[in-house]
Order: structure tokens, then C-alpha cells, then sequence
């Protein structure tokens, strides 16, 4: 997903393998990522997406830059009953959960896996006949 305030900035889902850095984009105050290839265009993670960052991710914060001390991060949501809030965040191993807009520009990272489609189909249920037919194919 992308955050409220990039919904007005060209954009992407991300793919597996996708080589990110994160960014400032014009005309916005929001951070997120974008592809290397492509700057002006938002790469939006869904939920569960797993990122690798190059190198140990820094925050920019009201005051004080600091060092999160990890690399690898799980993308999620919060505070998504408040409309006017940013809700993009990274859940770290270490536990720690930082919004994508606090990120320092230019750090680099690789998308590891997106998450399980939450739609999956079901098939229909066979005919009683067809359904006995396909068991008994499978157990001789």
C-alpha cells in the first residue's frame, strides 16, 4: 500500500526481487520507496511484504537521527482508524516498528516476499458422483 498523502504520486505494487531506496517525493511530505530504475514512481508494499535494507536502517526524527540496528523488516499497517495519520510502518526482527515516512532518504533494500493473496479461490463443490469419481482415482 502507499500512504494517503502519495495517492496523488504515479505508482506500483512491488514484485519479488524489486530493488528499492527509499525516498522524498515532490510535491509531498510523505517518505516511501521508490525503484532505483524509476524515482518518481511509488513502489506501495501490501501488508506482510518482507524487505532486506543494505545496510542497518536510520530514523529521521523530530530532533535526532538514530540507528534502528536491524536489516530485515516485515511492512504493515497502523493507526488505520485515523484517517489523517500515516499508517505505513516497518516491523523490524528486533521488534521495533518505524514509519516508511520517517525513513532517511536514499537507503537501499531488496523486496524478499510478498505476502499470501488473502483471496484465495475455493473450488466449487463437485457433483456426489463426480466427487467419488475423483477419490477413488486417488486412492487405488
Amino acid at each position: 500500500m502507499c500512504d494517503y498523502s502519495l495517492h496523488a504520486v504515479a505508482n506500483r505494487p512491488a514484485e519479488v526481487a524489486d530493488r528499492l531506496v527509499s525516498n522524498k517525493f515532490p510535491s509531498t511530505t510523505t517518505r516511501g520507496f521508490a525503484s532505483f530504475d524509476d524515482p518518481h514512481v511509488a513502489v506501495c508494499l501490501r501488508p506482510g511484504t518482507e524487505i532486506a535494507f543494505e545496510d542497518n536502517v536510520r530514523v529521521d526524527g523530530w530532533v535526532f537521527r538514530r540507528n534502528v540496528r536491524d536489516r530485515l523488516a516485515r511492512f504493515r499497517q497502523i493507526d488505520v482508524g485515523q484517517s489523517h495519520h500515516h499508517h505505513d510502518a516497518l516491523e523490524f526482527s528486533n521488534g521495533e516498528i518505524v514509519l516508511v515516512t520517517d525513513l532517511r532518504p536514499g537507503q537501499r533494500a531488496i523486496v524478499l516476499q510478498l505476502p499470501v493473496s488473502q483471496a484465495i479461490e475455493r473450488p466449487r463443490n463437485p457433483e456426489p458422483a463426480a466427487a467419488l469419481h475423483e477419490v477413488a482415482r486417488i486412492i487405488p
